[in-house]
């Protein structure tokens, strides 16, 4: 048997552990989608174009969508999953189609003057055709360099054939010209029944429209003999531009030039083709240009209704907490009072008061190092969270760009990592504790276990559904050596410091009993420990219920979160309200003689995280259209996370208020 000492080293070995697996349960994919090709550089976003530069289409993703705004978020897949075309007709292609076009519409050999119009039309076809030749240089279907965020929000961006280039519109062009047998039919088919959108980027601007159409269509049995579906295989780019940048890009359908796919028994000849449109679009300059991505999705009347809601929160809060400020300050002034007055005989013949358990109230709870580690890792998120917040509202992270917020929250938790074992380590020293290094390691693993946990169940769905939301190996490698190379010796290194230049006194008012006091056990039912933690959840939720709304709209659809300062206060409000709370009901359990309240009071504080994790149902079931395995793991996944992060953080702060008020009201009345 080996000795003691070593067994505290296995924890951070079973985290490695944990992480190899997380990372062997990635390979697969990332072997598949090209991890070891060689990637292409993305294109700088804001560039100086001249005349007849190219510019890229760059594909990203299919999406299900069973209706506006795209229900299911997670449950997307690469782009070339579907028989798309991979390569770019050649001139001669282009030019025969051309031909065939003509000669279907009985163009060239007819001099009938009704086909004047459409002669016409499609010699400026032509003459856009051989104004600028096709070069078939460009292919699909290859990996483009991502940054971190858009990697774990589940983009897989990969070149496209369409070849585009800067000032020179195109009328029509031959994207490829492909027959579609039953295999490629059926897989087009089902994803048009499904509502299947694409996604694609030219720069960094996104732009969305839908695989196809179902015509006759009954709603309740779907598919029936009359029905027909189409499929879409013209695209048209409206390009807008301003300075000689490129500022708003829109892509639509055009539902004249549709194929009926209804049989998928029946190969098909499909013609898929572009159209490029180019505009000046003076209005909108380019530092401007996600603002109408914002607009669309936050309406003016949404907006000030959201503005209204927010200010009535803070009016019903800022009520609230003088309220309980007052009658606080009342109750206090009067005990202090009355306790000033008593001698120690007549303070034995109360019956009840929290004075008469100050030899027990500084008794240091159970499961220290666990607690201690509780409470450092909430610090650490909440220090984390308003520096997230603001660098966005100071624009030194850019809101607008895909998953640019939750990469900046990855690097900084991990550069914040020190301040977590620093105050845990420094508080479990003031509670006598010996087992130092064994609470920077429960620190250093308190939230990344949970993380790793959820991630590596959701990742496994992802994998087995073959969604781009399953995080691919270099992703995975880049968090994980964040982790292992910055993260854990921050953690550390704040122990450390903790432990040589943090103070180790406790500071008590007042002295501890040797023997605990007894606790009575008869309570009215609304003094009890359970009704606490209902009212101490559900007045600070109610502070930011209206918020949660947009916030859960923007995580979990397709709507662009902008209203950063709102989210600051809203998160400041929460904090002083559920510290105020905490205070209060801290006051009514100590006065009952409940001298075990550091765990209470940390619980207390934290129950809003599960009241969030139950309004998670809510929304889920009545506010929004997600179904499936996929999206559901994805969901209450990650919510639980959330929940569990809001449960730390508000614990935390109202751990230290309280202790802050405990300290306080002892220390000044006079105790033996």
């Amino acid at each position: 048997m080996p000795p003691p000492t070593h067994r505290r080293r296995t924890t951070p070995n079973a985290l490695s552990l944990l992480l190899l697996l997380v990372v062997a349960c990635s390979l697969p994919t990332s072997i598949e989608g090209g991890f070891f090709k060689k990637k292409h550089r993305r294109q700088k976003a804001g560039t100086q174009y001249k005349d007849h530069d190219a510019v890229h289409v760059v594909v990203n993703k299919v999406g299900l969508g069973c209706g506006p705004p795209f229900n299911n978020p997670t449950e997307t897949y690469r782009y070339y999953s579907l028989p798309f075309c991979r390569t770019h007709a050649d001139q001669d292609e282009h030019e025969a189609a051309i031909e065939d076009e003509l000669a279907n519409n009985g163009i060239g050999g007819n001099t009938d003057t009704d086909n004047d119009e459409d002669e016409e039309g499609f010699g400026s076809i032509m003459a856009s055709a051989t104004a600028r030749r096709i070069m078939g240089d460009r292919v699909g279907a290859e990996r483009h360099k991502q940054r971190l965020g858009e990697s774990i929000v589940g983009d897989r961006r990969e070149t496209s054939p369409y070849e585009l280039s800067f000032q020179d519109d195109i009328e029509w062009r031959l994207l490829c010209k492909t027959t579609l047998g039953t295999k490629e039919l059926t897989k087009f088919k089902e994803a048009i029944h499904n509502n299947y959108f694409f996604e694609m980027f030219i720069e960094d601007l996104p732009m969305w429209g839908y695989i196809g159409d179902v015509e006759d269509e009954d709603a309740i049995l779907g598919e029936t003999e009359g029905s027909r579906t189409y499929l879409f295989p013209h695209l048209h780019y409206k390009i807008g531009t301003n300075n000689a940048q490129i500022v708003s890009v829109v892509v639509t359908t055009e539902r004249d030039r549709r194929v009926d796919i209804t049989n998928v028994n029946k190969p098909t000849t499909v013609q898929f083709s572009y159209s490029v449109e180019w505009f000046e679009d003076h209005e909108l300059p380019w530092k401007m240009r996600m603002t109408r991505y914002a607009d669309s999705r936050f309406l003016p009347g949404s907006f000030e209704i959201h503005w209204l809601s927010i200010i009535n929160s803070f009016v019903l809060v800022l009520l609230l907490t003088a309220f309980l400020t007052i009658i606080l300050m009342r109750v206090l002034k009067n005990d202090f009072s009355r306790y000033m007055e008593l001698d120690d005989e007549s303070l034995e013949e109360e019956e009840s008061g929290w004075k008469l358990i100050h030899g027990d109230v500084f008794r240091f709870p159970e499961f220290p190092v666990l607690f201690c580690a509780s409470v450092g890792t909430g610090v650490q998120l909440i220090v984390a969270t308003f520096f997230l917040l603001g660098l966005a509202l100071t624009s030194l992270i850019s809101t607008t760009r895909r998953g640019s917020i939750l990469a900046g929250l990855v690097v900084i938790y991990c550069l914040t990592c020190s301040i977590g074992s620093y105050v845990s380590t420094r508080l479990y020293f003031q509670m006598n504790g010996k087992a130092w290094v064994r609470c920077v390691l429960f620190t250093a693993g308190l939230f990344p276990a949970p993380v790793a946990v959820v991630f590596l169940w959701v990742n496994t769905v992802a994998l087995a559904h073959g969604s781009t939301s399953a995080l691919p190996f270099s992703t995975i490698f880049t968090i994980a050596a964040l982790y292992s190379l910055i993260a854990f010796p921050l953690s550390v290194f704040g122990g450390i410091m903790a432990k040589n230049y943090a103070s180790h006194d406790f500071n008590a008012p007042t002295r501890t009993t040797k023997v605990a006091r007894e606790i009575p056990t008869e309570v009215p039912w609304y003094r009890s420990r359970f009704f606490q933690m209902i009212i101490s959840g559900f007045l600070p939720f109610s502070a930011i219920y209206i918020e949660l709304h947009y916030i859960f709209a923007s995580m979990w659809g397709h709507q662009i979160y902008t209203l950063f300062g709102i989210l600051f206060f809203a998160f400041t409000l929460l904090i002083i309200v559920t510290s105020f709370i905490s205070v209060a009901l801290l006051y009514f359990q100590l006065a009952r003689e409940d001298h075990r309240w550091w765990w209470s009071t940390f619980i207390n504080a934290g129950m809003t995280g599960l009241f969030i994790y139950a309004y998670s149902f809510y929304y889920y079931f009545h506010r929004s259209g997600m179904s499936g395995v996929l999206q559901s793991s994805f969901y209450f996944g990650y919510m639980s996370i959330i929940s569990f992060a809001f449960f730390l953080m508000l614990g935390s702060a109202g751990f230290h208020f309280s202790l802050l008020f405990v300290k306080h009201i002892y220390s000044r009345v006079k105790c033996d």
